[in-house]
């Protein structure tokens, strides 16, 4: 039976490339496909690498598309016109989730493949400022509390800060990034104010528009997928402020200073033990149907497995192990191939 169904996926796969041919740039796909976070990217990438060099097999294609832009694609379908896995800055959504299962992509091994953090950031010798979550949702926030934004300066939000230009590039609406800075930062400024939090139970929609809507009069500038543009932006003006990745920072450190939030820098010990406030979980998802199709991807899972512990070589590039106990879970979920369920993601329980 198991030679039975091998064979019936090895002709589906062939009439799969066949009719997708064109679009697929032709010919059998022999690499390994990943799409998503420009965040793991660069992680992503030196797995791939490390791979391609140990193993003597195709190097693994790893495409920037935005944590967002990497779900829609992977959710697609299945079969080799589609991607084996995506990267996320952020955990799956569940809508994201549902529409993976309404396409047959039913199957799906969920990895955090370590630690990042949300980081702040300006030149090195430029503008310093002590935020908080409440700081820059005020600063950027389109209505701050649901009124009109009249900042125009750090100090029209903080008397404390200096009276220069507010000047924010980071991510776009597609990125994880921007999905966690919502998540860890803007929503907890916004809930700061007593009425916020009520707005919460009353108007969920409303509440997440006053929370998390980011303003459009130049003061907070969508820089795109690519991070490395962010850091050349603050690194020619002493007044702008960047939003990134720690990796971004850390591989940097020589053109660029981290903010401190809340009073606690963004370094690797912070991000390890969440003290700082933008500390996040990166992931890596996996079609399981597809380990009978590209060639190595229990290999390039593997090689994930050997390169994300502290030390190891993601650590070097600026990547925050994450617990012992996280990693060998996900160890297990690797060589045992188990696969999430939407209860996984909404926490909810079988009766």
């Amino acid at each position: 039976m198991k030679l039975k169904t091998t064979f019936a996926l090895a002709i589906t796969a062939a009439l799969t490339l066949s009719a997708c041919d064109s679009g697929a740039g032709g010919g059998t796909r022999e690499s390994i496909r990943a799409v998503g976070s420009s965040t793991v990217y660069p992680f992503a990438k030196q797995v791939a690498e490390d791979f391609a060099r140990n193993g003597g097999v195709a190097s693994p294609l790893i495409e920037s598309t935005g944590t967002g832009g990497g779900m829609q694609l992977f959710c697609q379908g299945v079969g080799p016109q589609t991607p084996d896995m995506a990267n996320a800055s952020r955990r799956m959504k569940v809508s994201e989730f549902d529409t993976c299962q309404e396409n047959n992509v039913t199957d799906i091994i969920e990895l955090q493949v370590g630690l990042d953090g949300i980081a702040f950031a300006s030149a090195q010798d430029g503008i310093m400022l002590n935020l908080t979550p409440q700081i820059v949702y005020e600063a950027l926030a389109a209505n701050p509390y649901g009124e009109e934004q009249t900042a125009q300066t750090w100090a029209d939000v903080d008397p404390s800060l200096p009276a220069e230009p507010i000047l924010v590039y980071g991510p776009p609406s597609t990125s994880g990034t921007r999905d966690a800075l919502k998540e860890l930062i803007l929503e907890v400024g916004c809930d700061s104010n007593p009425a916020m939090e009520a707005l919460k139970e009353e108007d969920e929609d409303r509440h997440q528009q006053v929370c998390t809507e980011v303003r459009s009069d130049g003061a907070y500038v969508d820089q795109g997928e690519q991070d490395n543009l962010i850091v050349q932006k603050i690194e020619g003006n002493s007044l702008a402020v960047g939003v990134f990745g720690f990796s971004y920072l850390e591989e940097n450190a020589d053109k660029v200073q981290g903010l401190p939030m809340n009073g606690v820098d963004p370094t690797y010990a912070n991000i390890s033990d969440f003290s700082y406030p933008g500390a996040r979980p990166l992931y890596v998802y996996v079609k399981k149907s597809h380990f009978s199709l590209p060639i190595g991807l229990d290999g390039y899972l593997q090689q994930w497995v050997s390169s994300w512990g502290v030390g190891g070589p993601l650590a070097g590039i600026g990547m925050v192990a994450s617990p012992p106990e996280t990693m060998a879970m996900n160890e297990q979920r690797v060589n045992e191939q188990i696969t999430m369920t939407r209860a996984d993601l909404t926490g909810e329980t079988a009766e």
